[in-house]
């Protein structure tokens, strides 16, 4: 699987989006032109393992065929009404959702940042219609290193410098703690607080995966102190983790759940708010809406994701397949090549020994050995594949990732 030199066409590809595209990613010179389950194929016929999944929004591999049998069937009927209209599709795939949620109710959006977003106003008007907080004084309390989106709202409590320098001014009502630690939640939480906002695993800050016992420390305060807790599972929810929600690793009930990429299968985006209905019924007609939130088209998707999601076999594959690249992984770390391994599931964090290069060096000697994987922080290297990966799969990844990993420490070596 081994990436060869572009070609010219390859290139014309990658300086076209450089020309017309704003730059506001940095991709790996690659242009992916078909896939199929955890396999990706570039312009010039080149074959890779996709260990990015999209952010987690692949989670059930590209073209699944229960996921494009359905999609199929529901372009020929219907894609798109507004909520203007009830639609046939909407019903069933709200009602599975709290079903599968144990919630009351689901209002649904497009993107994981558009959830959070609706996550925020749900908390502030719950705050001050139900908890009585005092107008415009409603505060929601976050974590140090979260990544939720880059709307201006939510870059307003990242304290990552990339998604906040020259966006001024910012919104205010945050109030950040250090991720891990519940004793400064408990601290922070003051008569105005209305919601604990919480990933819990933070993706972006490179699978950061916080203390046993902090989501359940979380969860019993905020509980007695009549606050919300909302847990952001856009990446770590649907399988990712090892479970259906990675709050289910530590039997974790959050008032709000907020949902999103594989939720829409791959294929469209869909994302959610889940709660009770003394939460998410605060909302009246004209307050929030989309007009693509709940579209027919992705929510039949959605109900095909919840009825796999069902039979428990994409949380098992995830933890078996997990282990066994975290257990790999640990092996490369015993010899130096890696600092750190964090794992949850089939999702990883390798933080690479600083002698070796970057993590985003590592990737592009990944790259020519036909694995894609993602840098994020300079240090760190997320893996993230479909958790349709085969055995023989992921075994590539491990023969490949540690061929890259002798050759940076060879070329070190030899210096």
């Amino acid at each position: 699987m081994a990436a060869s030199a572009r070609s010219a066409r390859q290139q014309q590809a990658i300086d076209q989006v450089e020309t017309f595209s704003a730059h506001n990613y940095s991709p790996l010179p690659v242009v992916i032109a078909e896939a199929d389950g955890a396999t990706v194929v570039d312009l010039d016929g080149n074959t890779y393992l996709d260990c990015l999944a999209a952010y987690s929004a692949v989670n059930f591999g590209h073209q699944n065929p229960r996921l494009l049998a359905v999609a199929e069937k529901q372009l020929r009927t219907l894609t798109l009404t507004s909520r203007a209209f009830y639609s046939a599709p909407f019903g069933p795939f709200v009602e599975a959702l709290a079903k599968m949620c144990n919630k009351d109710m689901v209002l649904p959006m497009n993107s994981g940042a558009e959830a959070v977003e609706t996550a925020i106003k749900t908390a502030r008007k719950w705050a001050y219609e139900v908890k009585g907080i005092p107008d415009g004084r409603a505060e929601i309390i976050v974590m140090d290193g979260n990544f939720h989106g880059r709307t201006t709202t939510i870059i307003s409590f990242s304290d990552d410098p990339d998604a906040r320098d020259n966006f001024a001014p910012f919104t205010s009502g945050f109030v950040s703690v250090p991720y891990g630690d519940a004793v400064a939640v408990e601290a922070a939480i003051n008569e105005n607080t209305a919601a604990v906002l919480i990933e819990p695993i933070q993706g972006e800050a490179g699978v950061g995966i916080p203390t046993e016992g902090f989501l359940k420390a979380v969860r019993e305060i905020t509980a007695r102190r009549g606050v919300l807790m909302m847990a952001d599972e856009i990446q770590s929810g649907l399988g990712r983790a090892g479970e259906t929600f990675a709050c289910d690793r530590e039997g974790v009930v959050p008032d709000v759940y907020i949902l999103g990429k594989a939720l829409g299968g791959g294929i469209m985006p869909l994302s959610a708010v889940v709660a009770d209905a003394d939460i998410l019924g605060v909302f009246q007609p004209g307050q929030h809406g989309s007009t693509f939130g709940g579209n027919p088209l992705a929510c039949a998707i959605g109900s095909e994701v919840i009825d796999m999601l069902a039979t428990g076999e994409f949380q098992e594959a995830s933890r078996v397949q997990g282990k066994k690249l975290g257990d790999a992984f640990r092996a490369l770390m015993a010899k130096g090549y890696l600092t750190e391994v964090r794992q949850a599931g089939l999702w990883l964090g390798l933080d690479v020994e600083p002698s070796l290069g970057t993590a985003r060096e590592l990737c592009y000697r990944l790259l020519a050995k036909g694995i894609l994987a993602k840098d994020t922080h300079t240090k760190t290297i997320r893996f993230a594949p479909p958790l349709v990966i085969t055995d023989a799969q992921v075994d590539e990844i491990i023969a490949k990732t540690t061929e890259a990993f002798e050759e940076a420490a060879a070329q070190r070596d030899a210096k």
